[in-house]
């Protein structure tokens, strides 16, 4: 079990405090049985003539031009023979509170998996259609075309969960980290004393790529998941094309190496502050780029994993709130950033563990300190953050990030001081439950 030795007097100190109460229980097995996982990936596509609005960007209400790429839903189901588990990548910018528990419960309903043991975790793509995960205006009459896509999503998460559930087999399971240089972090001076979104290749920025490898007993691959920290923004403002943007270029890079073979779920990992190094354009050759760059170093990740026939499967959820605030001063010359209260925020951690390999879902935009923070503290050494996952709670700054003013600060709803503890306290107590 890959443990972190430097955690464990803080696990005696939360169970010892009691910080574990409130929480939803674990679903744990109590017998040990055979580890069986499967995989499907279910397109989800707009129609053409659907032109509904496009989400990520304000403005482009008017509705998309074209798909340039399909969109997908991805999803892995664990089952160790007590306790079953999926995790799900959808090719969207996000997924609100409201239609997070309206999906679950029909996932839950319709394949008996417990809500509480379902991710579902949006890529961040900016060039998809917009669902009202940030109250997207819209024309009167896109409100029949909007909900008729949100069916088709209802429905499509369904299948595919389905389809997966269908798939398990015997399975063998590996973890691996590569490194790739596709993103930066984007928090950089304006030149005036303040700050702005730019390029800050001095800032703070993890290039870790996460993979997890699935196999079949006779060691074949079917499944690879991974995880990176950047935005989905190498299109921009002006592109009205379809696209699940580098997530999915990434996620056919890795799929068409291994001929079709394999499912491959991307997910967002702790990229509040970080941009891809090709960002906000309309040349979907960067976005070709990029996917490459990063899919080639999932693959090379993949093929060097060695997998092992076993994996206790481990899910909790808990909500934790933090005081809420809204921006009424933006900063600019001559100006200071001025905020007043506003109603408390629920962030959901939602931890699916498979052996010592931790997904740590999180229902927000997080910068990336945090993400490196639970990376050190977390009892397991093979944990991923991952984002935009069950819910939106919108951007999550690091306490010390809200000293430099940039867009990040002014537009999260979360007053300073509460989430980054919250958030890495909350993961570091569940796990303490199981290790």
């Amino acid at each position: 079990m890959n443990l972190n030795p430097h955690r464990r007097h803080l696990l005696v100190r939360l169970v010892a405090s009691g910080l574990l109460l409130g929480v939803l229980p674990l679903r744990a097995a109590t017998t040990a049985g055979v580890f069986r996982a499967g995989a499907a990936r279910v397109d989800i596509t707009p129609a053409p003539e659907a032109a509904l609005p496009m989400s990520g960007y304000s403005g482009r209400i008017d509705g998309f031009k074209g798909i340039r790429d399909r969109l997908h839903v991805r999803a892995i189901v664990v089952d160790d023979g007590t306790t079953q588990a999926a995790i799900v990548g959808i090719e969207l910018v996000g997924m609100s509170h409201a239609h997070w528990e309206r999906m679950t419960a029909r996932i839950s309903r319709d394949t008996g998996i417990p809500v509480e043991n379902i991710l579902l975790c949006s890529v961040h793509t900016h060039a998809a259609p917009a669902i009202g995960t940030y109250n997207e205006r819209a024309p009167p009459d896109v409100a029949a075309r909007r909900e008729a896509y949100v069916q088709k999503l209802e429905d499509s998460l369904v299948a595919v969960v389905q389809q997966a559930k269908a798939a398990v087999q015997p399975a063998r399971i590996g973890y691996g980290t590569g490194q790739a240089r596709v993103n930066m972090n984007r928090r950089a001076r304006n030149g005036e004393g303040g700050w702005m979104l730019g390029h800050n290749p001095d800032g703070v920025s993890d290039k870790t790529v996460a993979v997890v490898r699935l196999d079949n007993l006779a060691g074949e691959p079917f499944a690879i998941f991974s995880n990176y920290g950047v935005h989905a923004t190498v299109l921009g403002t002006q592109n009205y094309q379809i696209s699940p943007d580098l997530p999915g270029a990434t996620a056919r890079h890795v799929e068409q190496h291994f001929g079709g073979k394999v499912v491959s779920p991307w997910t967002s990992g702790a990229a509040g502050d970080q941009d891809p190094i090709y960002r906000v354009g309309t040349d979907f050759r960067n976005v070709s780029a990029l996917g490459q760059i990063l899919g080639e170093e999932v693959v090379r990740v993949a093929e060097g994993i060695k997998t092992v026939a076993r994996g206790r499967v481990q899910v909790a959820q808990t909500i934790v709130t933090c005081p809420g605030k809204r921006t009424v001063q933006m900063p600019a010359r001559g100006k200071e950033y001025q905020f007043a209260d506003a109603d408390p925020v629920p962030i959901r951690l939602s931890l699916l563990v498979v052996g010592d390999i931790a997904f740590a879902g999180v229902s927000a935009e997080v910068l990336t300190n945090i993400g490196l923070r639970l990376k050190r503290e977390s009892p397991l050494t093979r944990t991923m953050m991952v984002t935009h996952c069950n819910g939106s709670s919108g951007y999550i700054p690091d306490d010390a990030a809200y000293d430099q003013v940039s867009y990040e600060i002014t537009a999260t709803r979360v007053k300073r001081g509460c989430a980054e503890a919250a958030i890495v306290d909350g993961f570091v107590g569940l796990l303490a439950r199981l290790f």
